[in-house]
């Protein structure tokens, strides 16, 4: 058995169809039975963060990148002062559905933007709280889609690009990432048993080789 030793923040990245929604939701309920766990995502964790959700995924009103950008900022910011930051202070482990990374990748890489400002931003938004690790979901944009479509669901604002945009932000993921050394890479190609638990297994060992993990 092991306890934390402190709060620890994870986050789950990936492109839309990746599985990652899917694995933060599984993984998590896998956690919680021997440790206290907390589920979370952007955008739409508070009451905030909903109504930001439904104006960037439904666009009823043309949204220009920079405030779909600083509508994301606004929704991280309300996310770690309300969720995240409470919760971390009890030391819960908290595993969120996308954080700062997707907007580098969606709104940096995606739309264009200047990563060096978003970057500012989102360390100002999270009150240079980062990460302790991430999972990163990887999917061809093939894969992605195809599942996308196969939901049958109503497609979202991003869901709703072109493949030009899904492949800029798929370069955009492997950059970001590609210089640090605390992200775990799964492969969201595996049936998702097998999606859990390679990434159950990577985070448990990655937490006891840290120190976040402790033997009662």
């Amino acid at each position: 058995m092991y306890k934390l030793t402190r709060g620890v923040l994870v986050s789950v990245e990936g492109i839309d169809g990746s599985g990652k929604s899917t694995l933060t939701r599984t993984l998590a309920e896998r956690l919680s039975q021997s440790l206290p766990t907390l589920l979370t995502k952007e955008p739409g964790d508070t009451p905030l963060g909903q109504q930001i959700r439904t104006l960037v995924q439904e666009k009823k009103v043309a949204i220009c990148p920079k405030a779909e950008y600083l509508l994301f900022a606004a929704d991280r910011a309300q996310h770690f002062d309300q969720v995240i930051i409470p919760a971390l202070k009890k030391n819960i482990l908290v595993i969120s559905d996308r954080l700062a990374d997707s907007s580098l990748a969606y709104q940096g890489f995606g739309r264009g933007l200047d990563c060096t400002m978003i970057n500012t931003i989102n360390t100002w938004a999270m009150n240079e709280r980062y990460p302790d690790v991430t999972l990163y979901i990887k999917v061809s944009p093939d894969v992605a889609y195809e599942r996308i479509i196969k939901r049958q669901e109503a497609l979202t604002s991003f869901e709703q690009e072109k493949k030009t945009f899904m492949l800029n932000v798929l370069k955009g993921f492997e950059s970001i990432f590609k210089e640090r050394s605390n992200v775990l890479y799964i492969s969201g190609e595996q049936n998702p048993e097998d999606v859990l638990q390679d990434a159950h297994t990577q985070l448990i060992q990655w937490l006891i080789t840290h120190y976040f993990l402790s033997t009662l």
